[in-house]
């Protein structure tokens, strides 16, 4: 992660001025079975695409707030990185992409027996978006109304 003193003085200006948003109460739900019976989503703001599939729009006023399905199969090393934010250095997700979208961990947790299953498909979305209110309105119900159609018990999301 980057020192603010890394960053380019207008990022450090937008940061210091930015409205952050607060979640209260945070939404939460107990589980209702062991993980090891769970069928489990993944969500990562990392902004990777798999192979073939639309980007998300770097050009979008206030961040892209669509998603992308990724199918539990890709080969992470395929991922496009199309993350826009320069808060951080993306060489290490680059390198490593199941650092900030862990395909092959969940894959081997559902083989261990850790976890029941994996979703067919996961989701995608941009990171570093400042204009929260499509996100929040649409993109996530969308989402979860997309786990839900496919039996999740679970999503894990992993923000970037």
């Amino acid at each position: 992660m980057a020192k603010t003193s890394d960053l380019s003085l207008a990022l450090r200006l937008f940061l210091k001025t930015y409205r952050y948003r607060s979640n209260d109460p945070v939404p939460f739900v107990p589980l209702s079975k062991p993980l090891a019976e769970c069928k489990v989503g993944l969500v990562s703001s990392a902004g990777f695409v798999p192979p073939g599939v639309e980007p998300f729009d770097e050009g979008v006023r206030g961040g892209d707030s669509t998603w992308r399905a990724v199918p539990a199969d890709t080969d992470p090393t395929t991922l496009a990185d199309c993350h826009r934010s320069e808060s951080f250095d993306h060489s290490a997700m680059e390198k490593d992409p199941d650092l900030a979208f862990p395909l092959t961990r969940i894959t081997e947790l559902v083989e261990q027996g850790f976890l029941g299953s994996s979703t067919a498909n996961h989701v995608s979305i941009m990171g570093s978006i400042t204009a929260t209110g499509n996100l929040i309105q649409n993109t996530a119900p969308e989402v979860a109304a997309y786990f839900q159609e496919q039996g999740a018990d679970l999503v894990l999301l992993v923000p970037v």
